[in-house]
């Protein structure tokens, strides 16, 4: 299983910052973690919203390894 971290008002709409996750990509991981939480499966899908995989960011679907960590990060702001 992955560990999957959320950042931000992510982990504020997940209730949680930190879990294991079964997914075998990222797209399953975003689609599992929608399932279980709709307002967070939006949230995800918005724009700005950033992906690391393994401190490396990534735009699209990519592999997971059962070792991967996954950070969801939301969208920057500030001056």
């Amino acid at each position: 299983m992955a560990r999957v971290l959320l950042f931000g008002r992510l982990a504020d709409l997940a209730g949680w910052r930190e879990r294991e996750i079964e997914g075998d990509s990222l797209f399953a991981l975003k689609a599992r973690l929608a399932e279980d939480n709709e307002a967070l499966g939006e949230a995800l899908s918005g724009p700005g919203v950033q992906v690391a995989l393994d401190q490396e960011i990534v735009r699209g679907d990519a592999p997971v390894t059962a070792r991967a960590e996954v950070a969801f990060l939301p969208p920057m702001s500030g001056g």
